[in-house]
């Protein structure tokens, strides 16, 4: 026997000094100590040297410095240690690019090797961890399904709508909703004068992407389309909330109302695109092909053709395309259009020119189209300019890279307020 173990042993008796149960939980508390360490030193592969970056704090990382406006905080932390830095949040390496050149490098030119995501604890309860926009595989299965995602959105937004003068399905719905948010804003104006339009733009916007996905327009004070944007919404500041065992991941055994919450606000969201998949299936004719859904089932049930038809694809993957489609799509163009009203009433000559150019190129005999884009210039930059200046998506959801063994992750700083591209970036260009 160790005398290491000897003189423990000697401690412990009828009279001892230390008893079991102490010996036992010094034993597990240098075992955590030593965990601890281990997981907070650099793993850096043989001849190559860590990124530069603020050191931070053990466990915690640089999570202080970014408390407030983590953006604009990692924007300062950028100019002094250059375009490609390394922070820690929490225990885990963030690997952050900023600077177009960079960004580009990484996400375009070097795009497959930066195509995964971090095996986070909370991406693993979306929509069960089959998410297509949060699972951490990339392999060539994955390749395939998300192709099969996009060409099913590609479909729907080439078929010619049966039912009216627009090009496609897509342009459709997109043309009703707009009508019907333009009826109601000047209703609200003539009635109350002053309204809040999020409300009903996010209405809209998500009656689109259920005609998108599930063939269906709701009524504006239908209760499922209703109760579909309220879930929405607390998925978005659940997650907005954050998740501590992301980035500490001993804290995912530890009890987490947040945690709890996320894992519900999913369950719940699975439970409806479940329910409207089976309806789906029952009511499935493949010679009438009415959204992304029965795209999908028809691709499941094997009567697609071309380079797709050999992807499997079960029941439980159609729920995960369709769920990943819906929340890509909702809460990023609600926010986008509702900064493009922010922008309008705030400068209203834009808003007068952005008319004269639609009155001028469209007129008031049609709706617009989507092959309108081209001949509208001006609409367009001011489109541009509303996405450059209000920034409202600074960061890519996270992505993931291997240097041999560690994961890393990357985070993307805005890029839109360089004083190389905007002498004055501040303000809003016309």
């Amino acid at each position: 026997m160790p005398a290491a173990m000897k003189a423990a042993m000697s401690l412990v008796g009828s009279q001892g000094i230390v008893s079991a149960t102490e010996l036992l939980l010094a034993a597990a508390v240098f075992c955590l100590v030593f965990l601890l360490i281990q997981s907070l030193q650099q793993h850096v592969p043989k001849g190559l040297k860590s990124p530069p970056g603020p050191r931070g704090y053990p466990i915690l990382g640089n999570v202080l410095e970014l408390r407030k406006d983590p953006h604009l905080a990692l924007t300062r932390l950028s100019q002094k240690y250059g375009d490609i830095m390394e922070i820690r949040i929490g225990t885990r390496p963030v690997l952050v690019l900023s600077g177009l050149e960079t960004i580009r490098q990484a996400l375009v030119k070097q795009g497959e090797d930066f195509m995964g995501r971090p095996d986070l604890y909370s991406f693993r309860h979306i929509t069960d961890g089959q998410s297509l926009a949060f699972s951490p595989d990339s392999g060539e299965v994955w390749k395939a399904r998300r192709k099969l995602a996009q060409n099913a959105l590609k479909t729907f937004a080439t078929t010619p709508s049966p039912t009216s003068s627009s090009t496609c399905l897509l342009e459709e719905h997109v043309s009703e909703e707009a009508e019907y948010l333009v009826a109601k804003f000047l209703q609200l104006m003539n009635e109350v004068k002053s309204f809040d339009p999020y409300r009903y733009v996010v209405v809209s916007v998500a009656n689109v992407i259920c005609a998108i996905c599930f063939g269906k327009r709701y009524d504006h004070n239908d209760q499922e389309l209703l109760s579909l944007v309220n879930l929405s919404n607390e998925f978005g500041e659940a997650a907005a909330a954050g998740n501590p065992a992301d980035f500490i991941p001993v804290l995912q055994y530890l009890p987490s109302r947040t945690m709890q919450i996320f894992k519900d606000i999913n369950r719940r969201f699975n439970f409806f695109v479940q329910k409207i998949v089976q309806e789906h299936y029952t009511s499935f004719d493949k010679e009438h092909i009415r959204d992304v859904t029965d795209s999908l089932i028809e691709h499941c049930q094997g009567n697609s053709v071309g380079e797709d038809a050999h992807v499997p694809l079960s029941n439980e993957k159609i729920i995960s395309i369709v769920n990943d489609l819906f929340g890509a799509g909702f809460d990023t163009v609600t926010t986008a259009l509702s900064w493009s009203l922010v922008y309008v009433a705030l400068y209203p000559h834009i808003q007068k020119k952005i008319q004269e150019e639609l009155d001028k190129t469209i007129g008031q005999e049609r709706r617009p189209r989507l092959s309108d884009r081209g001949t509208l210039p001006y609409t367009e930059a001011f489109i541009l300019e509303t996405f450059r200046h209000s920034s409202f998506l600074p960061f890519t959801i996270p992505h993931r890279y291997r240097l041999e063994q560690p994961t890393c992750y990357l985070g993307r700083v805005l890029v839109f307020f360089g004083v190389v591209f905007w002498e004055v970036p501040q303000i809003f260009w016309e």
